[in-house]
């Protein structure tokens, strides 16, 4: 037993090692950098800031408390965003939550603080938290709140919300309850004691709420206690306004680019647990070394060597800074001796100007294959440095002993096996299936963590001054862009063989056999495979099993299936079916996916390769559509499956085209909000509604409309939603053509919705239009604005507010079945 919590022990701390190689593969810190971290040395003090989502973090504090402060700062983020909208491209879900927090590891990386989670899924919106802890397990979240609390040890937790309606969001206010619970629960070693074979309970001296003055929503007062976080740092050459503004920025997929703020700024906050802070946060906590058994030295130490720093001639600290490191490794083992021992390590490493990383010659390799390796390293100053040896995955003593000459790059190159038990590359919280709400993470030190550890580390072996020293490099691929330079991609590890699905939904309105193409790609040289498709009952395919051959990797090749239902579509069903391949006798299930956005680094990962297969009753009386995008969704390509002909509308078609040829035009959700160019073609499009066309405009958020006239009409747009996806729906005009034509509706349309209903819907609503549906989540007044329909002219408007954007994607048979309603006007 002993043996088994000293491996997983041992494990831990290598996780926490590699968690500082993904963050920063290779150092590079000015002299003004250096001067601000041997600062931060002499600062032994932390503070662990908790909300619920993406952007909740007040970056101009964070960057105030790490960079001004020297704290060691973190944000503790519950979700990763996946329940929001996507404003660059048409990822939802997981995958938006993929995104974004790559955006937040961004963010962190400008204003100096550090980036974790728990394992709570963002669903959507929340109005209460009593729904919140419906859909979240209440006991796992906060097990990782406490989990994170005993490994940060903060001595101070500031909530961004109060636990009550005040915060806005059922998220929110979950997020206050989660840290005033944890906050005793962290101190008692009755909660959660598995987690005590790692950490050990750990009191916090108080949990504060940094109150805010949103809008409407004024919580701050001059009783509270406050602090000005808006100073100016010279080493850095910014105020934390603008290194906040520079963070926040980074939010890209919420539009989210703010200006930069200068000058005096003045922080509240008000005590929920713990005593009252008076003169700065950490009152009554001592952040000097001498909170440290034997540390009052090493804070002398510390002391002379800020004084004795010279920024034209950083590598003459090294010497300083070997003392204090061997003074901290002669402490007792514990928090503070271990964080400042990397520090000191890190700070050693910028010092004497060393540089080393890992490569890889490909972007993927394969378990079980060969790898072709590549480690660098340069002496960049005049500090004696001797390279003992390099240790790369499957192959210890790679490089052996050699003198790492003043400014000459020395390269490592090796052929290695990767290990066969390597693990496919999957984000850890993504790698098992999980129910709605919560992630479903087997391995309990993962908690937290805000990316995977690398997969393969080249370990290096360093002499500096006597002393020895580890350095652990990821292996990365690095290529050069003839347009972007020099260019670095976490590496990949893949199976032998992927399959990609053209499609991710297929729907049938009849028992007539669809083709589905299959994309095999090979990450491997010399695959010999067998696919078949893993299909639903009540679902058969021409095909049993497809063969196939690839020689190189990168190869690619197409293999057709036909499905069909084995009988005539009755009713509307969701199944899914999955291509399952055969290839050294293993059986793979794989896709790959690619996220690639300029300001985040390249996603990668390997989903199943699944597709729904939807049953449908549904007619429809037009062909030819137009679609004007908006902030991104796929509501084109779900059309396109029931057999419509989809062309997207820019410039040219809008205000010099024939928009007569088409027999609806759809708007994309939020092109009201994100398209400058909307204000112009808002005459076009209204006049082709006016001569006898049908137009349907999805969603906009009320706030940043580029214009207000978004019908023919008016009418305006709130922040009323019903957020439970199975709310009850009134109909409010059962005799409405809109209901019979050309499906027959029912309220069994409305079955099997996801996340929500609807969002943002409209008010002051002219008489003109006609309002189809009443919805209402529980405990709440009626909402009558979901879906607006008017005539104007010889055409039909519709604006809505139902979420077709998440519905249609999702496969969801009655929301294809309403929205071709919606858009098929009836020829008298």
């Amino acid at each position: 037993m002993l043996l088994r919590i000293r491996t997983a022990l041992a494990l831990f701390i290598a996780m926490m090692a590699g968690i500082q190689a993904i963050a920063q593969p290779s150092p590079v810190w000015n002299a003004a950098d250096i001067k601000l971290q041997l600062k931060k040395l002499d600062t032994l003090g932390s503070v662990l800031y908790l909300a619920a989502h993406p952007d909740d973090e007040n970056t101009r504090l964070l960057a105030y408390l790490a960079k001004e402060k020297l704290y060691r700062t973190g944000y503790l983020s519950l979700t990763r965003g996946d329940g929001g909208q996507n404003l660059v491209g048409n990822e939802q879900s997981e995958l938006l939550g993929l995104i974004r927090t790559q955006e937040l590891l961004a963010a962190r990386r400008i204003d100096g603080a550090e980036q974790f989670f728990t394992r709570a899924q963002d669903f959507g919106f929340s109005k209460n938290p009593a729904e919140t802890f419906t859909i979240w397990d209440k006991k796992k979240i906060l097990g990782d709140v406490v989990w994170m609390i005993r490994k940060f040890q903060p001595d101070v937790i500031i909530c961004r919300f109060p636990a009550d309606s005040r915060a806005g969001h059922g998220h929110h206010t979950a997020s206050a309850m989660l840290a005033a619970e944890a906050f005793t629960a962290a101190a008692d070693p009755k909660q959660y004691p598995e987690q005590l074979k790692y950490v050990k309970p750990w009191k916090t001296t108080r949990l504060l709420w940094n109150t805010f003055n949103f809008g409407s929503a004024n919580t701050i007062s001059d009783d509270q206690f406050k602090i000005d976080v808006g100073a100016y740092n010279y080493l850095l050459g910014k105020g934390y306004g603008e290194i906040a503004a520079e963070s926040r920025s980074q939010h890209k997929s919420q539009g989210f680019g703010v200006p930069a703020g200068r000058g005096s700024a003045m922080e509240y906050f008000a005590t929920i647990k713990g005593d009252v802070p008076k003169q700065q946060l950490l009152d009554g906590v001592n952040t000097g070394w001498s909170r440290i058994d034997g540390g009052a030295t090493i804070g002398a130490m510390v002391d002379k060597a800020i004084g004795n720093y010279n920024m034209d001639d950083p590598a003459a600290t090294v010497p300083a800074l070997l003392n204090i490191r061997k003074a901290i490794q002669a402490l007792p083992d514990g928090y503070w001796r271990n964080q400042k021992l990397k520090e000191t390590e890190r700070l050693i490493y910028a010092c004497a100007g060393l540089w080393a990383e890992a490569y890889s010659a490909t972007p993927t390799v394969v378990p079980g294959y060969n790898l072709e390796a590549t480690v660098q390293l340069v002496n960049r100053g005049h500090v004696p440095v001797q390279l003992r040896k390099v240790d790369l995955p499957g192959k210890p003593d790679a490089a052996g002993a050699r003198t790492l000459a003043f400014n000459q790059i020395n390269t490592i190159s090796q052929s290695l096996t990767v290990p066969a038990d390597t693990k496919i590359s999957q984000p850890y919280w993504l790698a098992e299936a999980h129910p709605l709400g919560t992630y479903a993470i087997p391995d309990p030190l993962q908690v937290g963590n805000p990316e995977n550890t690398p997969p393969l580390v080249a370990r290096i072996h360093l002499e500096i001054g006597g002393q020895e020293f580890l350095i652990d490099r990821p292996l990365q691929y690095k290529y050069t862009d003839p347009v972007k330079g020099e260019l670095y991609e976490p590496l990949v590890i893949a199976p032998p063989v992927v399959a990609n699905l053209a499609n991710q939904v297929f729907v049938f309105t009849s028992n007539k056999p669809q083709t589905v193409p299959v994309k095999v790609t090979a990450e491997a040289d010399g695959v010999n495979a067998t696919m078949k498709l893993r299909l639903p009952a009540g679902f058969e395919a021409a095909e049993n099993s497809r063969s196939f051959q690839l020689n190189k990797k990168g190869d690619e090749q197409e293999l057709l299936f036909h499905i069909q239902p084995k009988a005539a579509a009755t009713g509307n069903h969701v199944d899914t079916f999955t291509v399952v391949i055969s290839c050294n006798g293993k059986e793979y299930t794989q896709s790959i996916q690619q996220i690639r956005y300029d300001h985040i680094p390249v996603i990668t990962l390997f989903p199943d390769a699944s597709a729904r297969l939807v049953t449908v009753d549904l007619k429809h009386n037009g062909s030819k559509l137009g679609y004007v995008p908006g902030a991104g969704d796929m509501v084109a390509a779900s059309l396109r499956q029931v057999g419509y002909d989809v062309t997207e509308l820019g410039e040219k078609d809008i205000m010099g085209g024939q928009l007569s040829q088409y027999d609806a035009i759809i708007v994309g959700v939020r092109a009201y909000n994100t398209n400058p160019r909307m204000k112009y073609w808002q005459p076009q499009l209204m006049e082709y509604v006016n001569k006898g066309g049908t137009m349907l405009v999805q969603y906009n958020v009320n706030s940043g409309l580029v214009t207000t006239n978004l019908g023919p009409f008016p009418f305006s747009l709130t922040r009323d939603r019903v957020t439970e996806e199975d709310a009850p729906v009134t109909f409010l005009q059962p005799d409405n053509s809109i209901m019979h034509y050309p499906n027959e509706i029912t309220s069994a349309d409305f079955n099997g919705w996801v996340q929500e209903r609807g969002l943002y819907f409209p008010a002051n609503i002219d008489k003109a239009y006609t309002k189809l549906f009443s919805m209402n989540d529980k405990g709440e007044s009626p909402l009558d604005g979901s879906t607006i329909v008017a005539q104007y002219g010889k055409g039909r408007y519709v604006y809505t507010g139902l979420a077709f954007f998440r519905e249609l994607p999702a496969g969801v048979p009655g929301a294809y079945r309403l929205f071709v309603n919606l858009i098929s006007a009836k020829q008298h």
